[in-house]
């Protein structure tokens, strides 16, 4: 078993400790504590475990990635990372555990599916958790801890004879620059088995939010109370994927809608199947700025939520506003290489 490298800024309250104990068991470990005792971090099992202050901050743990950011964007290369947050209040455990995973997966770390517990102040967030499994809300939390240290442990990525991408998107290739930057990474995935759907509008209704019961009839069908692409397309395909390529233009600092729908209408499929063995990559192209709200809510929905695998540099993300601005991207097709070869280290 390797050591995991606990990393755990500033002062932990004594409930994150026991979720620390909880997560590393009987595990060898090696605390971390601030940026000035910071070790060789790549090909490691990390656990990033965060105390928030009552902004929702956490000064130390900027500090240990502003470090690991000058010493280079491979300074977490090959390693794999899990998140612990914990907050007196009910706020902030979210985003945090958000920016850890999106700047971690910035350096080269990956994260297995639900690489999170996070415990608000009243632990509310573990009801679910707690009644499924007839268990306290402290006893749910520290269950989901000792989930997630098993899964950090074993994580062991398997490469993929002939590897299927799903390639999502609900643009239009005469004029979106983020597609004009997808087909630059296609150009470099040969041997990759590429199935594309257009979400068209109108084509999938939103999720409604119906009983759990309900959802869970449907699921187990491998369907949907609106049916539709969902059922007939969408589902089919995610489940004959290796990974799916999400393709984000930059709406308002937000996921597209008809894209959001696909993401929320997931729930009934996830009844039914986890996506543990899944991969996720995106492409995201905005008009101003604000990629990396983009990246994190597909990190939160997807990653964390739904149980998708996030490996290294998942995304990628340029700033291009009229049409074909993209083309005039300084190093844009270099780039684009580098990502269409990152999936294919990935998942081939």
């Amino acid at each position: 078993m390797n050591k995991i490298h606990v990393i755990v800024p500033e002062t932990p309250s004594d409930f994150l400790l026991k979720m620390v104990k909880e997560t590393v068991m009987s595990n060898e470990f090696i605390l971390i504590k601030n940026v000035d005792n910071l070790p060789n971090l790549q090909n490691k099992k990390i656990l990033f475990a965060i105390e928030l202050d009552h902004a929702g901050g956490n000064v130390e743990i900027n500090r240990i990635f502003n470090k690991l950011f000058t010493l280079g964007n491979d300074s977490l290369k090959n390693s794999t990372g899990s998140v612990l947050v914990h907050n007196d209040n009910e706020l902030y455990t979210k985003t945090m555990a958000q920016n850890i995973i999106f700047n971690g997966n910035r350096l080269g770390c990956r994260f297995p599916g639900r690489p999170l517990v996070e415990a608000t102040g009243s632990l509310s967030n573990m009801k679910t958790i707690a009644n499924a499994l007839d268990l306290s809300l402290e006893e749910a939390c520290f269950k989901s801890c000792n989930s997630l240290g098993e899964t950090l442990q074993n994580d062991n990525p398997k490469k993929i004879d002939n590897p299927k991408l799903l390639v999502l998107h609900s643009s239009n290739y005469t004029t979106s620059n983020t597609l004009r930057l997808w087909e630059m990474s296609k150009r470099h995935l040969d041997g990759i088995d590429i199935n594309e759907i257009h979400i068209e509008n109108g084509t999938v209704r939103d999720c409604i939010g119906c009983p759990y019961t309900t959802c869970k009839h449907y699921g187990q069908q491998t369907s949907c109370f609106y049916g539709g692409i969902m059922v007939e397309e969408v589902y089919p395909a995610i489940l004959n994927a290796d990974a799916i390529l999400w393709i984000c233009p930059n709406y308002n600092d937000a996921i597209s809608a008809n894209l959001t729908a696909v993401i929320n209408r997931l729930t009934a499929l996830f009844r039914k199947t986890k996506f543990y063995d899944k991969s996720i990559f995106s492409v995201i192209v905005s008009g101003n700025s604000g990629g990396d709200s983009i990246a994190k809510q597909l990190i939160s929905a997807l990653n964390i939520n739904k149980t998708f695998r996030l490996p290294p540099y998942f995304s990628i993300m340029a700033t291009a506003n009229n049409k074909d601005a993209i083309l005039h991207v300084p190093n844009i097709e270099d780039k684009a290489k580098r990502f269409a070869l990152n999936i294919k280290n990935e998942i081939e």
